[in-house]
């Protein structure tokens, strides 16, 4: 397996990863991965999915989301889910390019957030062959919904209000945390070796949530249809709640694969990391 550093353009903001070949010669299918919300690279790297895609002969590609890690862009940790999506949709231009890559012949993997992503960008974009979508989210507006009262929703949504006025005025992004100190997203994080956290930060800008609560993969899930979807779900997981994922794979259209595995939303990383990893091998392998 060799490793390469990748560099693409995307919505005037350079993005930067690794590219992982195969051994031998070309050209291979490829396949576009990223890490889920306010995540980098090298965290994602500590789950290797990559390694077990090359070993069956795929290439991947793996980089940081705009405005985030070492790719480019303003406000720095503001996640804007369009945004990313049209990082997966320029990464997939990239990897056409690439001689060693069989343009005809792309998949695209997400996870948590990305999970949601993965699902519009096939909905969109037929250069999509297979699709990989794990722990997603399908409701950024519902998620919100479950995790405050309605007195603290509205609460959240003047604070929307008021940073879009100070942000008029000149003013600088606010910063809030991504995750609370005692949750397992951090826990998640920091138990990850210090090379494998990058330049991870446990924050994003007050806009992020704004542009959260707009989003909303599930209208677009019957879109996906004819590009063959998997979809991974852990049954116990109350951060992308599994009921509002097994709601949208019943809206999903043919071809499409089910897998449900115990626990909470990190049990896909964790506990289940090897029948995860084979699923989504298995299915790439499959279609691609």
């Amino acid at each position: 397996m060799r490793r390469l550093d990748a560099t693409f353009e995307s919505e005037g903001r350079t993005l930067r990863g690794w590219l992982f070949l195969p051994d031998g010669d070309g050209p291979h299918p490829g396949i576009v991965m990223t890490s889920g919300f306010a995540s980098v690279k090298e965290v994602f790297l500590s789950y290797p999915y990559q390694e077990a895609f090359v070993d069956a002969g795929m290439a991947v590609l793996i980089y940081d989301h705009p405005n985030c890690g070492d790719s480019g862009g303003e406000p720095r940790q503001e996640l804007d889910p369009v945004l990313q999506q049209r990082g997966y949709r320029d990464a997939l231009t990239f990897l056409a390019g690439c001689d060693e890559i069989d343009s005809a012949r792309l998949g695209i993997w997400g996870t948590s957030y990305s999970g949601g992503h993965v699902i519009a960008v096939a909905a969109a974009d037929r250069r999509v062959r297979c699709v990989v979508s794990q722990a997603m989210t399908v409701s950024g507006h519902d998620n919100l919904l479950r995790r405050h009262t309605p007195a603290s929703y509205d609460e959240l949504r003047q604070s929307w209000a008021a940073e879009r006025l100070a942000r008029a005025r000149g003013e600088l992004p606010i910063i809030v945390p991504a995750f609370a100190d005692d949750s397992d997203s951090v826990r998640f994080a920091m138990s990850r070796p210090p090379e494998h956290r990058g330049n991870w930060r446990n924050e994003v800008t007050l806009r992020t949530w704004e542009l959260y609560d707009e989003y909303e993969p599930l209208a677009l899930i019957h879109r996906v249809s004819p590009t063959p979807l998997l979809m991974i779900v852990a049954l116990d997981d109350k951060m992308t709640p599994a009921e509002d994922a097994l709601a949208a794979y019943g809206r999903a259209l043919e071809p499409k694969r089910l897998i449900t595995i115990p626990g909470s939303h990190y049990a896909a990383y964790e506990q289940q990391f090897d029948r995860t990893r084979r699923a989504a091998c298995d299915w790439f392998v499959e279609h691609l």
